[in-house]
């Protein structure tokens, strides 16, 4: 397994008693299959995701990605784990305006020691960026800027793609373009995606739906 959560609790100090947000989650994810994380606003799921790439803390219960466990690792183990085998894709692109598209593809992976010239050459053909490389954000539609940002986290060639709303400011038909060629990908890759979204349109799309309800899994 890629991910596993098992019997996690995250709670956060309220202004007179503390707040559930998870209240005891478990899953898995295997290396090349996707699950779609659902659920009402305020249910967890941007907080779990941030629990599963080691951005935030749990309370109790244990996460494990790619076989090492997170509980115990100091801050800069957990940073090291996420340059070698995960990698994120927010609504917000987050591209570098000073860097080209071709610069902002790279970047990641050279920094973490992986860049390979033909899976990024492969990744900007399937993405249909092959023609834009020496653009910069500022000259690319907010579509294209995704693609972008896809390319940039598969070309580190991550155990681990999370995925937080990735074509929230998409419309319907360039979201259902972009997630099909996201998939694909990972497939390819073996990549295991794991993927926040308020669409059921989209989380029809992934392998497995996971729905959260008062921080608890449905």
């Amino acid at each position: 397994m890629v991910l596993t959560i098992r019997d996690v609790t995250k709670c956060y100090p309220g202004q007179t008693e503390e707040t559930a947000v998870l209240r005891g989650v478990s899953l898995d994810l295997a290396a090349g299959s996707s699950l779609a994380l659902t659920g009402e606003s305020g249910s967890g799921k941007s907080t779990l995701l941030h629990l599963a790439g080691a951005l935030d803390q749990f309370d109790s219960g244990e996460i494990e990605i790619a076989g090492t466990r997170l509980s115990g690792l100091s801050d800069s183990q957990r940073a090291a784990l996420r340059r070698s085998d995960v990698s994120l894709v927010f609504q917000q692109f987050n591209l570098i305006p000073s860097l080209d598209t071709g610069k902002n593809i790279a970047l990641h992976a050279r920094l973490a020691g992986t860049w390979d010239e033909g899976w990024g050459i492969r990744l900007t053909d399937r993405l249909g960026l092959s023609g834009l490389l020496e653009r910069y954000p500022e000259q690319l539609s907010g579509g294209q800027q995704q693609r972008v940002a896809i390319a940039r986290a598969l070309a580190v060639r991550p155990r681990l793609l999370l995925a937080d709303e990735p074509t929230g400011n998409l419309d319907e038909a360039a979201s259902a373009a972009v997630m099909e060629l996201m998939l694909d990908l990972v497939r390819e890759s073996g990549t295991a995606l794991f993927l926040v979204t308020h669409s059921a349109a989209i989380a029809q799309l992934l392998d497995r739906r996971l729905h959260l309800h008062h921080g608890m899994a449905k």
